[in-house]
């Protein structure tokens, strides 16, 4: 069976930028679980941020991959540059995914490192952009399948389709 990254949060752990998390209760996080498949990350945590954390969002409503070329930047409110935390963070996850074989990733929506439908548009104000966060975008360009954790059922469809390939 396929492992799956997903974002701790989503399994419970209290990681947000707020301290608390986003966990869904769904029956399939639950059953990959029992199965032994989930592999759990904050890429913020691994990238050296704390929890918590003053909020991010990625200038300009450029989104990840702007960032992982740095033409955009992750900054909190009063403008402090945390890029570089997110592009380490996305390398770790990065890394994992490779080591691990992973291809499916079920990531926080509209975080800036997990986002994968949207991220905030660095106003600070709820503006969205229809862009991946930086390590959505990360895992993307390397081939990697991600959903959010509002499209489980998808990842659960795309697994069993390369359980049959």
């Amino acid at each position: 069976m396929s492992p799956i990254l997903i974002s701790a949060c989503l399994l419970g752990q209290p990681v947000r930028y707020n301290g608390k998390d986003a966990a869904t209760g769904h029956a399939l996080l639950a059953q990959w679980q029992r199965e032994g498949r989930v592999v759990g990350l904050c890429p913020e945590m691994a990238g050296g941020l704390p929890t918590p954390r003053p909020a991010a969002e990625i200038t300009q409503g450029s989104g990840g991959t702007k960032v992982l070329l740095g033409l955009a930047r992750v900054v909190i409110a009063d403008g402090s540059d945390v890029s570089p935390s997110f592009v380490a963070g996305a390398q770790q996850a990065l890394a994992v995914v490779q080591a691990k074989g992973i291809k499916v990733a079920v990531l926080k929506e509209g975080s800036p490192s997990c986002g994968s439908a949207y991220t905030y548009d660095g106003s600070f104000n709820g503006g969205r952009t229809a862009l991946p966060g930086v390590t959505a975008a990360l895992l993307l360009q390397n081939g990697v399948a991600v959903f959010s954790e509002h499209q489980l059922d998808e990842a659960q469809a795309f697994l069993q389709a390369l359980a049959q390939a």
